[in-house]
């Protein structure tokens, strides 16, 4: 039985907003997340670190094994809890550090999902379970149009492809790209998690 430490109303942080969206360009059938490390196709930065931010390292730059491309993202979780949160979790944000009260965002009308590739590792050979993956949620006077998530998730050591949907989501403001979250209890030794090709399709 998955242990439920984490509550998704963890990741509903309450956000304003201060401005427009930005155009999606909706002609283009793909919006990445992240492609490859710097590719001038990625939107939307990690740097929501949450919880127990502190147990979190980040490499966006990764070529031990790429799904696609030349890189893949990195995040290992030492489970140490050092802020005492006993969870950790990484919103990829526009612009970085926007909880709301920054003018940004992306006008994604039109995607009807979006796609990424995990797969994670654990020192004693267990799955890694990841609560939650999630699409916007940042709270707040000018929040994040909608929300949707999918979870809990158990990776293993081979990639594997994941959808969440959002055909019957409202997307005319999204400043929130991305999310994972994590609980401690779930994976008290900590943990690899690999990312790849995050983005939304129409």
């Amino acid at each position: 039985m998955l242990a439920t430490g984490l509550s998704v109303s963890l990741l509903g942080w309450t956000v304003p907003k201060t401005g427009a969206a930005l155009s999606a360009t909706p002609d283009k059938n793909v919006f990445y997340v992240y492609h490859d490390k710097a590719d001038h196709a990625n939107h939307f930065i990690p740097s929501g670190w949450m919880g127990d931010y502190g147990d979190l390292k980040l490499n966006d730059a990764d070529t031990s094994s790429p799904k696609e491309g030349r890189t893949d993202i990195k995040i290992t979780y030492s489970g140490e809890a050092k802020q005492g949160a006993n969870w950790s979790g990484m919103y990829w944000q526009n612009p970085a550090n926007n909880w709301g009260e920054k003018m940004g965002g992306y006008d994604l009308t039109g995607y009807k999902k979006l796609t990424f590739w995990a797969k994670g590792l654990r020192k004693d050979g267990k799955p890694v379970i990841i609560n939650e993956f999630k699409v916007g949620g940042i709270t707040g006077e000018h929040a994040d149009s909608d929300a949707a998530s999918i979870g809990p998730i158990e990776l293993s050591s081979t990639w594997k492809s994941f959808t969440i949907d959002l055909a019957d989501k409202s997307l005319v403001n999204i400043i929130g790209g991305f999310c994972w979250a994590a609980s401690h209890d779930n994976n008290p030794g900590g943990f690899e998690l690999y990312l790849d090709e995050i983005r939304y399709e129409k």
